[in-house]
């Protein structure tokens, strides 16, 4: 059977350790509700972005924690904006 593990990043691509030690899942709907659980606390812990593997393998990544963030930014930079 496959495991699906996260890597946990900084921003530049270096390996941290998570401030949530995850499990390993048996399938990649388990791993990814488990990152929507605690992506923030995660992100607090000095996680910037996280990959999913499939085994070696690895399946989407970079996946950034703060992409919450940067659609507020982008949201606010749109209704400032005057209209033409």
């Amino acid at each position: 059977m496959a495991a699906w593990t996260w890597r946990f990043e900084t921003a530049g691509g270096t390996e941290v350790q998570p401030a949530v030690q995850p499990e390993e899942f048996t399938t990649q709907g388990d791993a990814e509700s488990w990152i929507g659980e605690y992506w923030k606390d995660l992100k607090e812990g000095g996680t910037d972005q996280v990959r999913l593997f499939e085994d070696a393998t690895e399946i989407y990544g970079p996946m950034s924690l703060h992409a919450e963030e940067a659609e507020e930014a982008e949201a606010a930079e749109a209704a400032a904006e005057p209209e033409a």
